[in-house]
């Protein structure tokens, strides 16, 4: 089975969400490499995912 870029992206971050600064660089990583539709739904898996997480909330700013 064929796995998206998006998919691997997520995969990543969940593995380094034990270290705020390594997960916002690893989301400034996927900013660059990510399609427009992919952004678009990184955003609201950001969102959710680091509902319960506060201390990567601050990476959701580099979102907008």
């Amino acid at each position: 089975m064929k796995k998206t870029m998006f998919s691997y992206t997520k995969n990543v971050l969940e593995r380094v969400s034990f270290d705020p600064l390594l997960f916002c660089k690893e989301v400034r990583k996927a900013l660059v490499n990510l399609l427009p539709y992919e952004i678009e739904q990184l955003k609201d898996w950001l969102m959710q995912y680091t509902e319960e997480k506060p201390e990567l909330q601050h990476c959701q700013l580099l979102l907008n």
